[in-house]
């Protein structure tokens, strides 16, 4: 096992910088997530640490050690792809086994890797399937015990799990954490899926636009972020923010609230009028707009299913508030500030 660190790495193409001086560390054992937008650089940082991209410039290190030169195979990683890249004519035990063969692995050691892998990952019934006859999420598992057998000192995860539907993604973020943490493998998982993110992670780097924009746990993220991009990019609904002078102040729905539910704690009132209301289950959307004489500032809240809506009605202004300690500020260029 290993740690994996990036030092100022930069690629550019046609003139664009696609990653754009990011330094990072996945510590020994860690699982590390790049989380950001489409387009934002995330693949293309892990590509340049598995060694299937170079660098404009910059250096990755694994265990301390530079491998900007060394070829994908040198670099003790295990890479799994959003498509899995099975071989759809051989079986899942071939499948498996194929990596140790084309290392020329001893017959006797390749049965007992394979066969420890598929248990370990609850696939070992499946072992004379084809990919085809599988689901998304035995392919995913086969892919997984195809680069567990080759005994990496890192994984790298490219959104393996985008191809699930729904409810299997849910499982299978369950089934990959669980399986991180019995290997205790350094891991650096992509996604574009803050869900994913949040649950997966022990950390998560938000990257935008080549840039890394905060590095912390999935609380320090979402709690405490660093600039307006990062506010708004976690979250469902995303930050409210408002202008102020100097800037923007922030707050979660989740903590924007009929002002009498909040008594005794110090708050800033925000009258707010609902424009409609979203019923989701488990909880209440509030879409609406704050008193104000600038222009229309738009806002959500979100109240529990069980929260009583009485009085609250579409198209009428209500007292709501938010305490002063879940409020955050961002100056002008949209940094996190401390005080208003």
């Amino acid at each position: 096992m290993a740690a994996v660190a990036v030092n100022e790495i930069r690629k550019t193409f046609g003139g664009v910088n696609a990653v754009n001086g990011i330094s990072l560390e996945a510590r020994d054992g860690e699982f590390m997530v790049l989380l950001g937008p489409s387009g934002c650089g995330k693949t293309t940082l892990l590509r340049i640490i598995a060694g299937l991209e170079k660098p404009t410039s910059g250096q990755v290190l694994i265990d301390g050690q530079v491998v900007n030169e060394l070829p994908p195979r040198g670099r003790g990683i295990a890479m799994v792809f959003q498509s899995y890249g099975l071989y759809p004519h051989l079986t899942v035990w071939k499948n498996i086994a194929f990596p140790l063969r084309t290392q020329g692995t001893a017959t006797d050691e390749i049965k007992r890797k394979v066969e420890w892998a598929a248990r370990l990952l609850g696939i070992d019934h499946l072992a004379q399937r084809r990919p085809r006859e599988l689901s998304g999420g035995e392919r995913q598992r086969v892919a997984l015990a195809r680069a567990l057998v080759r005994d990496p000192t890192v994984f790298l995860l490219d959104e393996p799990l985008s191809n699930l539907d729904a409810k299997l993604r849910a499982s299978a973020r369950s089934e990959l954490k669980q399986f991180q943490r019995t290997v205790r493998t350094a891991t650096i998982y992509v996604t574009h899926d803050q869900v994913e993110a949040m649950g997966m992670g022990d950390r998560i780097a938000v990257i935008d636009h080549g840039k890394l924009r905060q590095v912390g746990t999935p609380s320090e993220i979402y709690e405490h972020p660093a600039n307006e991009f990062v506010a708004t990019f976690l979250g469902t609904p995303p930050m409210n923010l408002i202008e102020r002078e100097g800037g923007s102040m922030g707050f979660r729905p989740e903590n924007f609230l009929p002002k009498e539910l909040l008594n005794g704690a110090p708050v800033i009132e925000l009258p707010f009028r609902v424009d409609r209301v979203e019923y989701l289950g488990s909880e209440h959307i509030l879409y609406g707009e704050l008193e104000g004489r600038a222009a229309k500032r738009e806002v959500t809240a979100k109240l529990p299913a069980h929260a009583t809506l009485n009085g609250i009605s579409p198209g009428a202004w209500h007292a709501f508030a938010v305490r002063e300690t879940e409020l955050r500020y961002f100056d002008r260029e949209g940094r996190r500030t401390q005080h208003p």
